[in-house]
């Protein structure tokens, strides 16, 4: 499934070296602002094995003709057709463009073909334009209490569900 926006192009993860840019581009803003947890490395050290392989997805914007990768986001697939939008990211020069609103549509829409029924996140208020954007996208704040997951990420001090 491909999703287009001139001249942007998202589609699903298809490659290692897919894999790869998805794995780099979260490694490096995850680093900057935060600490990598170790669940951060399993899955981004295996989104085939941790997030395909469970019913989930990776999308990727890139330039057209399978040009450079622009950004990325995550569905982790969990019980009960719930789905986490996860692993955002837009590289530095892309910001500004519209991939992270193109990324967030895609993952709404794939979410919903793959049979999800909720769809939650976790992010952080140092993240204020991210946090406009899922709010944008319809996204409203919850409390972690209401998040279909235990154990969640420490540095999420907001989280939000698809309204």
């Amino acid at each position: 499934m491909s999703y287009a926006s001139a001249p942007t192009v998202v589609s699903s993860i298809a490659s290692q070296s897919d894999a790869d840019a998805f794995r780099a581009l979260n490694e490096e803003w995850i680093s900057q602002l935060f600490t990598l947890e170790e669940e951060d490395r399993a899955v981004l050290g295996d989104p085939f094995g941790r997030i395909v392989g469970p019913g989930g997805d990776v999308l990727l914007a890139r330039e057209p003709g399978g040009g450079a990768i622009l950004g990325c986001v995550a569905l982790l697939a969990y019980p009960d057709a719930v789905f986490e939008l996860a692993k955002m990211a837009v590289t530095p020069a892309a910001r500004g463009r519209g991939i992270g609103r193109l990324l967030v549509a895609a993952a709404v829409d794939r979410a919903r073909a793959l049979g999800g029924a909720r769809l939650f996140l976790g992010t952080n208020s140092r993240l204020a334009p991210a946090v406009h954007l899922y709010e944008d996208a319809g996204f409203v704040r919850i409390t972690r209490d209401r998040l279909p997951v235990a154990d969640y990420y420490a540095r999420a001090d907001i989280l939000m569900e698809l309204g």
